[in-house]
């Protein structure tokens, strides 16, 4: 079978990224042991900050003991170097709002059956937008993976990247060292899922169960209590756009 990695770039890359991680961020780590040290998994991961993929990846391939797969945007592939390295290390390709998009998802599926790959997934799909930072409403691709597939979903939750690297914000912050803190948890339990038609209902609960695991993990990092619901960026567009057009009635 075809390397999905070229042993000698993912040596190089390892070599390079974790004295670095190590120098700019201070890691508090811990529940890696729910993450199985062989075969298909999904690693389900809130999204903070354009620096996490830095620090999960940090996280798995160090106390997880796995190589980090990601699916990342087309674009990162085009980048002279940074694109040949994600190909050479296996990162899946992304074309977003094209037929392309299923040639990933079918990529993703041969990373974790054949190859047995750990696969990062944001089920957000993007930066979160919750006031709070907390995780937001997601979307129903990773369920939908993790049901046709049957492989175990480990929710990993991080709280500390939005002090490295805002979002929205291109200004780096590394002095002083920022405490990066990530958690994973046991497998989320979709077994109730499994024998059902996977119909959208049945696909927004397993996603809002992956997501209530990844919360719970969050709020015990930050020692906080989260919101009773997670925020949900259409529904709060469309409350802004009638609290607009309730203004302008009353003028």
């Amino acid at each position: 079978m075809k390397r999905r990695e070229s042993p000698w770039v993912k040596a190089v890359v390892a070599t390079i990224v974790r004295p670095i991680m190590s120098a700019f961020t201070k890691p508090v780590w811990s529940g890696q042991e729910n993450i199985p040290r062989e075969g298909g998994v999904i690693i389900a991961a809130n999204h903070l900050s354009m620096a996490d993929p830095l620090t999960i990846a940090h996280y798995l391939y160090v106390a997880g003991r796995r190589w980090p797969t990601f699916t990342a945007k087309e674009g990162v592939f085009r980048i002279p170097v940074v694109g040949a390295v994600a190909r050479a290390t296996g990162q899946i390709p992304v074309h977003r709002g094209s037929s392309d998009a299923v040639k990933a998802l079918h990529e993703a599926r041969r990373a974790l059956g054949e190859h047995g790959s750990s696969v990062i997934f944001y089920p957000e799909g993007t930066c979160t937008r919750d006031p709070g930072l907390w995780p937001m409403v997601a979307k129903t691709g990773v369920a939908r993976l993790a049901l046709e597939t049957g492989v175990p979903v480990i929710p990993l939750a991080h709280w500390g990247e939005q002090h490295v690297l805002p979002y929205g914000s291109k200004r780096i912050s590394l002095v002083p060292r920022k405490t990066v803190q990530l958690a994973a948890g046991p497998a989320v339990d979709l077994s109730k899922y499994r024998d059902k038609p996977l119909t959208a209902t049945t696909l927004r609960a397993a996603t809002a169960d992956i997501m209530a695991d990844i919360t719970a993990l969050q709020a015990r990092i930050r020692g906080e209590e989260p919101p009773l619901e997670p925020y949900d960026p259409k529904k709060a567009r469309q409350e802004a756009l009638e609290q607009g057009d309730a203004g302008k009635d009353a003028k």
